[in-house]
């Protein structure tokens, strides 16, 4: 069976099993049996069962008795003894009911579950005749009577869109998966570990924001009934994190949800989780060092080894990561030398390679991103940082120490996908303002992700805000990475979709 294939319950199928088994729930309600008991006791999960009695043989065998729980996921046998299966958070286990250790009464109860009921048993664990650890049922419960039937065949829900829609039937049919959730929870774990060791307090901002800022993205409205107010879902962290450190802590960092109402494709969901951290008396080389020690921590405890395998490429996350300036990288690549043109000849430039101009740019920095994202950012495979970016296409980074045409600003690429962005911050509230302004401008002519106004943010920085580093990193693109995920719907338990 091919990974993508799709297996589905025709839908008169799944109509007649529904009856079936609702009948069966109002034949044990009418048997004063509840299918849906308020509680039980789980002492102990499958795996647990598995590690402590992995020395259980025929010889050997133990009489302690052990109380679980689980999905039943597969059913044989008929007659006076039966074998089932069960699945739980941690593992899968056989069971094994006897007619005449359960009774009459609770034996027919017992045949008459189905694949996907959740029941707790109890009893004691032996080997069998094949050599599988199974619990021989002395009493069981019914938990949870499944109305719906599972997937034909459990493991054949391979339908990615109906996955993604109901990642509770790909977590019940593809256990697989629930790994991957798993490392994506370790991920962001050792990333708060690691940033708390370097002395970072997380904090927590506001997701309403009363102006859009920190990115150039365009945001989602909604409006407060109490304040009359419009608001917007945040698409940044940064002003806010900003203005912790004009009040004086040194290093902070959220991990949080932003959004932005834009595209969907597999690197891209309305809704994604970011990092952003800012480290007062540090700049945009000192988040280097701190980003490619921070990956390459994370793929060593996650994988074992800074090198990562990811689809047909091996990714080596072993610090340092190769640099190279916007400039360079362009030129390598497109075989364009943006230092030689201006704003005119650049546009020729791009024209007669094919490359789309449209009228709304209207800056050269606007066109040296163009030529990047068309001919260059697909390129590149290894973690690279590329540095050093035009003044008009980051309005909230700092000017290069040696040229103010430019910011002190990276990316960190990786696999062609934007992993991570930095800048040495810019903390002078006259540059600021005039960069907003700039930014104004580009809005009045149609640029609807361009940055708004931010007197208040200005206002902060009239009282001082220190040299300050700062990072953003998109969690969701790194769970990708470590976990070898192809799309981004991957590692999102409920990636949006489009109304069928």
């Amino acid at each position: 069976m091919s990974k993508d294939q799709i297996i589905e319950i025709p839908e008169e199928t799944i109509e007649d099993e529904f009856a079936v088994r609702r009948e069966k729930r109002q034949k044990l309600i009418d048997n004063n049996i509840n299918p849906y008991p308020h509680i039980y006791k789980k002492e102990i999960s499958l795996s647990g069962i598995k590690n402590t009695f992995a020395t259980v043989t025929k010889e050997a065998p133990t009489e302690e008795i052990v109380i679980t729980a689980g999905r039943i996921i597969a059913k044989r046998g008929h007659g006076k003894a039966s074998f089932a299966n069960i699945a739980d958070s941690t593992d899968t286990m056989q069971i094994y009911a006897r007619k005449d250790v359960l009774g009459d009464e609770s034996y027919e109860i017992y045949s008459m579950l189905d694949l996907g009921d959740i029941i707790g048993v109890s009893g004691v664990p032996f080997i069998t005749n094949t050599g599988e650890l199974t619990i021989k049922i002395s009493s069981f419960i019914l938990l949870s009577k499944a109305l719906n039937p599972l997937p034909e065949k459990f493991h054949g829900l391979q339908d990615k869109e109906l996955r993604y829609r109901k990642r509770y039937l790909d977590l019940i049919s593809n256990p697989e998966i629930k790994n991957v959730f798993r490392k994506r929870s370790q991920i962001i774990s050792s990333i708060r570990k690691y940033l708390e060791n370097q002395e970072f307090m997380e904090v927590e901002t506001p997701v309403l924001h009363s102006i859009a800022g920190g990115a150039n993205a365009k945001p989602f409205i909604t409006h407060h009934n109490a304040l009359d107010m419009k608001f917007y879902l945040r698409i940044a962290l940064e002003l806010h994190l900003k203005r912790l450190i004009v009040g004086g802590f040194d290093k902070v960092f959220e991990i949080g949800r932003v959004f932005r109402n834009e595209g969907i494709s597999y690197k891209h969901n309305p809704e994604y989780t970011l990092l952003e951290l800012y480290q007062a008396y540090a700049d945009y080389k000192d988040m280097m060092s701190l980003t490619e020690n921070l990956l390459g921590s994370l793929a060593k405890e996650l994988t074992g080894s800074e090198k990562v395998q990811y689809g047909d490429v091996v990714l080596d996350f072993k610090p340092p990561f190769a640099r190279m300036t916007m400039a360079e990288v362009i030129e390598k690549y497109s075989g364009v030398n943006i230092n030689k043109h201006d704003f005119d000849s650049l546009k020729k430039e791009l024209k007669s390679k094919k490359i789309s101009v449209d009228e709304t740019l209207t800056t050269k920095g606007q066109l040296i991103n163009l030529v990047y994202d068309k001919m260059v950012e697909h390129n590149i495979i290894q973690p690279t940082f590329i540095t050093d970016y035009p003044l008009e296409t980051s309005p909230l980074a700092k000017k290069h120490r040696d040229n103010p045409a430019l910011v002190e600003r990276f990316e960190l690429i990786v696999n062609t996908l934007e992993i991570a962005n930095a800048y040495s911050e810019l903390n002078d509230p006259i540059d600021q303002r005039e960069r907003f302004e700039e930014q104004l401008v580009q809005r009045e002519a149609g640029d609807e992700e361009a940055h708004m106004m931010d007197s208040d943010f200005i206002e902060s920085l009239e009282y001082g805000m220190p040299p300050t580093g700062g990072l953003g990193i998109g969690i969701d693109r790194v769970v990708m990475l470590l976990t070898n995920s192809p799309s981004i719907r991957d590692v999102l338990l409920f990636p949006h979709m489009r109304h069928k």
